[in-house]
């Protein structure tokens, strides 16, 4: 499997994590991150007369309300942005479009004329331009580009959120397991409307994030709007976020092993918990639960790291750029690291990215049942590209393909079986929201194939609870179906027949 290390700097995005970060990110040593990476897109693209003249209506407004408009250094710092969106963006740009939304960036801060630094004309114009493009583009200015080459060594200052934008506010996807924002209780799909009593109104997540940036220790009061809930307010003391970024334990005769997020430390956590749950279970392990649910993404190394350790061929995953030539498609080499156990994979909405590239290529090759419910859709390519003067941009590039053939952007991996939540016990209560990449503002399209079907779908409820408290239900499924050894004797030993149903 050493062909891992060898991938190009390819990065697919999860839900923008945020431990005050943008992002998970690679470092420069040749890494791949699922939510960016360090990549030189090679020589930058030639501005075509009619683009350049819009980049003069930038030029105007620099010099309307820079206080030194003369430094040409900075003007033409958002010109190089410019340009690479232009030649690099997964589909082609509207340079009209492109120059209206910075503008309007600019416009919106209100600024004085004569009386702005150079720098903070163009990051308003590059925030705004960046953020008319797609939910996971984004401009990180050089604090930034320095910070989300931290996040993905597994340790890193800040809340421990997982967000994208919506409507105005920010949307929790999810919270990191042992972190300040997982033990302050944040659920995934909870709102942020307010951070330290101010509404974010028609701030950009860029600058929401900036108001959320800060040293540990330092509290940061949320405002929380959760559906069936009054809002209320939750004081979270940021910190050094350090990820276990596996877990795992013996259930019984079943190995269970939880990916939190798909960090650089992966690959030997994962080897090292094959190693003790062999032990554990005295070369007695029966099968294995591979639990991704909340896991918001990652390293895209460490993703094709995971797929290829329970694969011995097929492809894992495809990338496909606005260029065909760019193209790359990975392989499983021989080395299964569990030797065929039976396994089952748990995702839900909140897995995203580098999850679903696990889950769709252990589900598309048969080699694990995946249980409950549609994931993120998360199927986009961020790369990161250093500006030469300074900073930097996370563009998004390409999609990527599962095995099958069809991108997951907007459309998720599909469980083969289903785990519906429970009615709620009120008639009059309403049932959560859950809201997906496909219902972010600006996001890209999916691709026109059908629907999931799953075997079928079946409350959780009907299963036994497991898991350390003894009160996981979805995992409680998982092991009731690595019991019954199939997919008709689960189904049987639970009441359920077997059905063709939508996938949810």
């Amino acid at each position: 499997m050493n062909r891992v290390s060898q991938l190009m700097a390819f990065v697919i995005g999860g839900a923008m994590a945020f431990a005050l970060l943008q992002s998970l990110s690679a470092c420069s040593d040749g890494r791949i991150s699922i939510s960016q990476v360090v990549r030189t897109f090679g020589s930058m693209t030639t501005i075509n007369p009619a683009d350049e003249k819009e980049l003069q209506r930038f030029y105007e407004a620099y010099e309307t309300y820079s206080n030194n408009s003369s430094n040409l250094r900075q003007r033409d710092h958002f010109r190089d942005a410019f340009r690479h969106v232009s030649g690099n963006y997964v589909v082609k740009t509207d340079a009209v479009v492109l120059i209206d939304a910075a503008l309007k960036g600019v416009e919106d801060m209100d600024f004085k004329p004569g009386g702005t630094d150079p720098n903070v004309v163009v990051e308003a114009g590059l925030d705004a331009m960046m953020a008319a493009l797609d939910p996971h583009s984004s401009y990180l200015n050089p604090d930034e580009l320095r910070e989300s080459r931290v996040v993905t060594r597994g340790e890193f200052g800040g809340l421990g959120i997982e967000v994208t934008m919506e409507d105005g506010f920010i949307k929790v996807v999810s919270p990191i397991e042992g972190t300040p924002a997982f033990r302050a209780g944040i659920q995934p799909g909870d709102l942020i409307t307010h951070l330290d009593g101010e509404a974010l109104g028609e701030k950009t997540l860029s600058q929401a994030v900036k108001i959320m940036r800060g040293a540990p220790g330092e509290p940061l009061l949320l405002t929380i709007l959760r559906d069936g809930v009054a809002p209320f307010d939750v004081r979270i003391v940021r910190a050094v976020i350090q990820l276990r970024s596996v877990r795992w334990h013996m259930e019984g005769d079943i190995g269970y092993i939880r990916v939190v997020s798909f960090t650089e430390k992966v690959e030997p956590m994962l080897e090292r918990a094959m190693d003790e749950l062999t032990r554990q279970s005295a070369g007695r392990m029966t099968g294995i639960v591979l639990d991704l649910r909340n896991n918001p993404g990652g390293l895209l190394n460490q993703s094709v790291f995971v797929s290829d350790s329970f694969l011995d061929q097929g492809t894992i995953v495809a990338i496909r750029e606005r260029n065909p030539r760019d193209d790359r498609v990975f392989e499983a080499e021989e080395g299964d690291l569990a030797r065929g156990l039976p396994m089952v994979v748990l995702i839900n909405e909140g897995s995203a990215s580098a999850s679903e590239i696990v889950a769709s290529a252990l589900k598309d090759h048969g080699r694990a049942v995946v249980m409950g419910r549609r994931s993120f859709g998360k199927g986009s390519v961020q790369t990161i590209q250093p500006l030469p003067l300074e900073g930097g941009l996370r563009l998004t590039t390409a999609r990527y393909y599962a095995p099958s053939g069809y991108t997951i952007q907007a459309r998720g991996v599909g469980p083969d079986i289903v785990l519906s939540r429970a009615k709620p016990d009120n008639e009059d209560e309403k049932p959560p929201t859950i809201r997906r990449e496909a219902d972010l503002p600006r996001a890209l399209s999916r691709d026109a194939v059908g629907d999931f079907v799953a075997t079928a779908t079946l409350q959780r409820e009907n299963c036994p609870t497991a898991g350390p408290k003894n009160e996981d239900r979805d995992l409680g499924c998982a092991l009731a179906y690595l019991q019954a050894g199939s997919t008709a004797a689960f189904l049987a030993a639970i009441g359920q027949q077997v059905s063709a149903v939508p996938g949810q």
